[in-house]
């Protein structure tokens, strides 16, 4: 009865922070012109009746922006707060358009993730916890990342050290390859957690050959 209780409260708690995610969409930068609200995903901004996002403002979130239509192509993140132009969330400076956006989903757990050198979790691991990784290589892993387990928490994986280049959004649950988490390539230098504005404790990580 315990256990049950534990986990509808846990889904609960998953489904208030999604209901509660809100954000607003711009057509032009620093939040000018015609403005969308949304408070659920959308897979089309275009049949929305916005052909073009120039700024954006996240009341509650997180939230994650795709390229392209249907959630597909390169991933943006969007936590709490503004962005004025699209340069402030594009780690890759590559792309200035967004097409489609839903909420990411938050697991109230702490953060917890393994990062494997091969697919199907295979080769040298390393597990991280709680604690936000600008170098993998300083914490003496390789960039090649194939596979990865996330147990606990929300994180986003970035191509380069220093959380930039290409954004990969790493929700609960298990990635075998790195197509599975949207990559071209198994290649990421650094992660940090997602958090909704909570307290975290001082993490630790750990490495096995």
């Amino acid at each position: 009865a315990a256990q049950e209780f534990r986990r509808k409260t846990t889904n609960q708690v998953q489904s208030l922070l999604v209901v509660r995610a809100y954000l607003y969409l711009y057509e032009y930068e620093n939040f000018q012109g015609r403005r969308m609200d949304l408070f659920t995903e959308c897979r089309n901004l275009c049949e929305k009746g916005l052909e073009k996002i120039g700024s954006i403002r996240v009341e509650n979130g997180p939230w994650v922006g795709y390229e392209q239509q249907n959630l597909t192509g390169e991933m943006f993140i969007l936590e709490k707060g503004e962005y004025p132009r699209w340069d402030t969330w594009s780690n890759s400076y590559r792309c200035d358009r967004i097409m489609s956006v839903r909420p990411v989903r938050m697991d109230p757990q702490d953060h917890k993730i393994c990062l494997f050198e091969c697919p199907n979790f295979e080769g040298r691991k390393m597990e991280v916890c709680d604690e936000d990784i600008p170098s993998l290589w300083s914490y003496g892993f390789q960039d090649r990342v194939a596979s990865i387990q996330v147990t606990g928490g929300t994180w986003v994986g970035y191509q380069y050290p220093g959380y930039r280049g290409y954004q990969y959004v790493l929700e609960m649950g298990p990635y075998k390859h790195w197509n599975d988490w949207g990559a071209h390539q198994p290649q990421i230098q650094s992660i940090r957690r997602v958090r909704d504005m909570q307290t975290h404790r001082r993490g630790c990580f750990e490495m096995t050959a």
